[in-house]
């Protein structure tokens, strides 16, 4: 085949709403599928998409051209997870009808962020935005910004930390202390940047994905997830104390010191966290008959990351004057040299068991 037009979902519209499974491959199928999304949302753009990648085709086609259109649909949660699965599919359409290169129709940036992964798998010819035009009046505006208070994904990403921040100001007004809101403020802008930034916010969600795929399915990663926050929570906080305690001392000892008084203090709650997800999730592996695989590598690896984050800050606390000598080795650089030694140990021992494990057979 000669061109391939790929209509991209990346938020999955047409399975959460219209209950259609992806690929959609054919004109026949995708027009099927267009008509049953209008008929569940028919504000939806993805409706658009699918229709101008049908006129695309239909052109094509009119001209004797060797062409074929494929819907494919990502995540609702978008990010990684929707262009995973987007991969996922695209691979096997290109290895099912191989085509020479292909046509991207979106509905607009979000869905064309997805380009650079389509253009490392197959040549894109072209990209074919969709946009529906609207009448530039007060009415239209007002009808804009009113989904978007209704769109989940932009009200939790943009409205929430807004009206949150709001809040703030206007209680420390009414506590006549405009300055504790600035602080607080900035200090919470500084955070929702780092929980943005560094992904955690996609992290939580798919956390919050599996603690409810393990209720539903029975699973004991389920006790195990419920067991790890509570170990978190209980590692923040002695972090947290050991914080204030440092804070407090006669002598000021520095951020520094205090960031890693919080590691030392709070890690093994962490690693105790992380060890009982990742070993519920090999018990419910072999009670489900799975192959374990790799999985059994990552108990090994989390205790040797534990043991680094231990020894590199009990290492600097004790040179900084925040603790008073080693556990166990009494110079500084045996004690750290050891623990690196033991730390890589750790994880050569779980690669080794975990590629026993994967070999067949």
């Amino acid at each position: 085949m000669q061109t391939l037009i790929i209509c991209i979902d990346r938020d999955n519209d047409l399975g959460e709403k219209a209950g259609v499974a992806s690929p959609i491959i054919g004109r026949a199928a995708n027009l099927d599928a267009a008509i049953k999304l209008a008929s569940a949302d028919p504000e939806d753009s993805d409706i658009n998409t699918i229709f101008g990648g049908i006129h695309v085709y239909d052109g094509m086609k009119a001209d004797n051209g060797d062409v074929e259109i494929v819907s494919i649909a990502g995540d609702r949660k978008v990010g990684i997870a929707a262009d995973k699965k987007i991969v996922v599919q695209l691979e096997a359409i290109l290895e099912k009808l191989k085509p020479h290169s292909a046509i991207l129709v979106s509905d607009g940036a979000e869905d064309e962020s997805v380009l650079p992964i389509i253009q490392s798998r197959i040549k894109v010819d072209a990209v074919h935005r969709i946009i529906v035009k609207q009448h530039e009046n007060l009415e239209s505006t007002y009808y804009i910004i009113k989904q978007a208070f209704n769109d989940p994904k932009i009200s939790h990403t943009f409205f929430m930390p807004i009206g949150l921040l709001f809040t703030i100001y206007a209680i420390s007004l009414y506590a006549n202390r405009p300055e504790v809101g600035s602080v607080v403020i900035i200090g919470a802008i500084g955070l929702y940047a780092l929980f943005r930034g560094t992904g955690l916010d996609d992290a939580f969600s798919g956390y919050k994905d599996a603690m409810t795929k393990s209720l539903h399915g029975g699973k004991i990663t389920f006790v195990m997830y419920l067991a790890a926050v509570i170990l978190s929570l209980l590692g923040t906080v002695q972090g947290g104390i050991e914080i204030w305690d440092l804070y407090n001392r006669e002598i000021m000892v520095g951020y520094l010191m205090m960031l890693m008084g919080y590691v030392n203090a709070s890690i093994w709650w962490y690693v105790l966290a992380g060890g009982l997800i990742s070993s519920g999730k090999i018990v419910d592996m072999h009670l489900a008959n799975e192959k374990i695989g790799k999985q059994w590598s990552h108990p090994f690896f989390i205790l040797a990351a534990g043991l680094l984050f231990w020894s590199g800050s009990t290492y600097i606390l004790v040179i900084g004057g925040a603790l008073q000598g080693y556990p166990i080795i009494g110079d500084g650089k045996q004690f750290i040299f050891m623990t690196m030694i033991a730390a890589v140990l750790i994880a050569i021992i779980g690669a080794r068991i975990s590629t026993r494990s994967s070999k067949p057979g």
